[in-house]
């Protein structure tokens, strides 16, 4: 039996995009998580829990052309535990989530989805296909000003069809 665990956060650090010995995409990075309780003064934030995730292959690639640090996602996937020895001969572990999904959290804001390119067999880009773009456009990042309301974090009506 495999446990599987859901969790939505933040993204702590900026993510790099890394290849294993045999060629395999891979990523890894934290997320956030601080749960709030409500007062009498107010809401107040807990202690902030930082869960490890690991993609790999295509889902590698992808998150590091979609995912940034402070994005707000969700995360999917199998609780794993990671165990290594360290220069000391000291035995470490640590539990991380070997995502089978990641996507940003939409309760946190809007999203645009580009569908990436389907790979020949021998792996080529088909021709005409464009590669995944290493962050959003500046085109796009005034788009995402102009439709969210920082005053009252909700989305403005107008500014929502304006870029529509």
């Amino acid at each position: 039996m495999e446990s599987t665990m859901t969790v939505t956060g933040y993204v702590g650090h900026n993510i790099e995009l890394k290849q294993t010995r045999t060629g395999v995409s891979t990523v890894s990075f934290r997320v956030g998580t601080t749960p709030r309780i409500k007062t009498d003064n107010g809401w107040v934030d807990q202690a902030t829990t930082w869960l490890n995730v690991v993609c790999y292959r295509s889902l590698a690639d992808h998150v590091a052309g979609s995912v940034y640090k402070g994005d707000p996602v969700i995360v999917h996937g199998k609780v794993r535990t990671q165990a290594w020895i360290d220069a000391q001969g000291v035995q470490h572990e640590k539990m991380v989530i070997e995502a089978a999904a990641v996507g940003h959290d939409l309760t946190r804001g809007v999203s645009v989805f580009k569908r990436s390119p389907v790979r020949a067999p021998d792996g080529s880009m088909p021709s005409g296909a464009e590669p995944v773009p290493d962050g959003p456009s500046d085109e796009e990042d005034v788009i995402m000003e102009q439709v969210f309301d920082e005053d009252d974090a909700e989305l403005s009506p107008e500014a929502m069809a304006a870029a529509v």
